[in-house]
């Protein structure tokens, strides 16, 4: 399965965007759960530390967009 586009959103509104396998996605959520402290997140793009108790909020991104014009034959 492909990657989905995550945003993950800091207190004070810094946002990181990653690319994210179903099961990491899902150890992610189980992380934020935990008391707080550091959490080492596998990407696509690469590891990234977080912080947990500065985590705000997580976004999944829902479809894909289309940017431009429709135009019909």
């Amino acid at each position: 399965m492909a990657a989905q586009r995550v945003d993950i959103g800091f207190v004070g509104g810094q946002v990181l965007s990653v690319r994210l396998e179903d099961g990491a996605l899902k150890e992610l959520r189980n992380a934020l759960q935990r008391d707080p402290g550091w959490y080492d997140l596998e990407s696509e793009d690469g590891q990234v530390a977080l912080d947990r108790a500065k985590v705000a909020y997580v976004r999944i991104d829902s479809g894909e967009h289309r940017v431009g014009f429709i135009t019909e034959s």
